[in-house]
């Protein structure tokens, strides 16, 4: 019996590709980044061409430096960057117009009018969600008014939506696929996470046709197959989560209370809340965490748009590093007092502000402040914005965690764990695995394969690497948090 799975990781930045024995342990990998392209203001495009080749290429080149064949291989995961909207041909699979990213703000307007006219109390209690640009209803109503003929075809049944997921698997499988998880398709604003069905009445509120929507399974499930030209042999999918979902259960988060906070192009801390959604009444989110066997985990989650993408805008956008690995010796070398705090606020401000319309500034600049300043400014903005989620939680009335379980490609970065940990005042916990978004849907993928029993064997192969203890006196956590707060406050669009 094939005892390896390969998941695929399709990112905001980069597509990947691991494959991992049944031990949860890497075996390869491959990346691939792709363009970004911004033809607006506050716009984010990917072209869905590019996002398909590149995880194609990724795939194959994982499988090359496995040694493996595809027959050894027991079953596909995907897990993808969320509630980024495509809408395709469905007789051709070709997007009609560019994958509309989640950081793109194009439908700031339209959503401040739906909230004016009072429709967030029943979007909220419905999806779990506010009305934000973020989620993928409005970004595909705009795709629908936008494009030339895109509503007359959607009509007549021609066109298909989908999340990233949705559109790999349909490319995968050949166009016999149109399927998504619950876990994705609940960050839509078209799902009601409590019935578990396509919403009435929101696809009424966005003008949305049913016709468009991918039919929707566990996240452990039979979403079909690959075809055997593509890598080889026919491999079944069996997994599929969004790719804050993934790294839910690739943490081994299945206690309610448990924690884990995701560090990649954008920051995203998940609360397993068990089998039962909990409001928030600090903008947080109420979604699905995972739904295996018909059983529904809920979570909440604050969502930070820019993480990552803060490191990558300080060594592409003004060019003060050449790679990311610099930061952490210039971090070092400043210190976690230098007096500069930057707001990465350049696609607005995500939980628990919620303002679309926020822009990015630098404070605290001064004669002396140079390049390690910024760039360590830059990396603590991550954990002053994680802190934020923290609060709105505690807020909530939720238990301070025990510890926080972290992944995601900063988190090797020691200097940036040990900050974080002072900041929060909170022990931090980095794993063996740190791909855990990859690893979590190739879990679930191998949960449907057979090859684990169920969630306790799967929480068995969870291994901590480093714990951070938080070392900072209160006293100056409570005054660089402060100094943080303020800077947010200068760059609220109402601020």
């Amino acid at each position: 019996m094939a005892q390896h799975l390969l998941a695929i990781d399709q990112g905001t930045t980069s597509s990947r590709a691991i494959v991992f024995s049944a031990e949860g342990r890497p075996v390869a990998r491959a990346q691939q980044e792709f363009r970004q392209y911004f033809p607006n203001d506050g716009w984010v495009e990917h072209d869905g061409e590019e996002i398909w080749q590149s995880t194609l290429d990724v795939c194959r080149e994982a499988l090359r430096q496995s040694g493996l064949e595809a027959g050894d291989i027991a079953a596909i995961g995907i897990t993808n960057q969320r509630e980024t909207t495509l809408v395709w041909d469905a007789r051709t699979g070709e997007p009609i117009h560019n994958a509309i990213v989640w950081q793109d703000r194009r439908t700031a307007d339209y959503c401040a009018s739906l909230k004016a006219e009072g429709h967030e109390p029943m979007v909220s209690e419905r999806s779990g969600l506010l009305i934000d640009p973020y989620f993928s209803a409005t970004k595909l109503r705009w795709i629908l008014e936008n494009v030339p003929g895109a509503r007359e075809r959607a009509e007549r049944g021609e066109l298909r939506f989908g999340t990233v997921d949705s559109f790999l698997l349909w490319r995968l499988t050949g166009g016999k696929s149109h399927k998504t998880d619950a876990a994705n398709a609940s960050r839509t604003l078209l799902f009601n996470i409590h019935t578990q069905q396509w919403d009435e009445e929101l696809l009424a509120l966005f003008d949305i046709p049913a016709s468009l929507l991918p039919e929707v399974l566990d996240c452990a499930a039979d979403f079909g197959a690959c075809m055997p030209d593509l890598l080889g042999a026919p491999i079944p999918v069996l997994g599929m989560a969004g790719d804050q979902q993934a790294a839910l259960v690739g943490q081994a988060c299945f206690q309610p209370g448990m924690v884990k906070s995701t560090y990649g192009t954008g920051c995203f801390m998940i609360q397993n809340t068990g089998d039962t959604p909990v409001t928030s009444k600090n903008r947080l989110l109420t979604t699905v965490g995972y739904r295996l066997n018909g059983k529904v985990t809920y979570a909440v989650e604050g969502s930070i748009f820019v993480a990552g993408a803060a490191v990558q805008w300080l060594r592409d956008g003004i060019k003060l590093i050449s790679h990311a690995h610099e930061t952490e010796a210039l971090a070092v070398q400043t210190g976690d007092a230098c007096g500069v705090y930057l707001v990465p606020a350049f696609t607005g401000l995500g939980a628990p502000y919620w303002d679309p319309k926020a822009r990015g500034a630098i404070f605290g600049l001064t004669r002396d402040t140079g390049i390690k300043e910024i760039v360590t400014a830059g990396l603590q903005s991550v954990c002053y914005q994680t802190r934020d989620l923290l609060e709105a939680m505690r807020q909530d009335g939720a238990a301070s965690p025990s510890a926080l379980r972290v992944d995601g490609g900063m988190v090797v970065n020691n200097w940036v764990m040990q900050f974080l940990a002072d900041i929060l005042g909170v022990p931090v916990e980095r794993p063996e695995v740190t791909e855990t978004t990859a690893l979590g849907v190739a879990y679930l993928a191998g949960l449907q394969a057979g090859i684990y029993r169920d969630l306790e064997e799967i929480a068995g192969h969870w291994h901590r690497e480093q714990r951070f203890e938080p070392k900072m006196a209160d006293e100056q956590r409570a005054k660089l948090y402060l100094g943080w707060l303020n800077a947010v406050q200068r760059v609220r669009s109402e601020g």
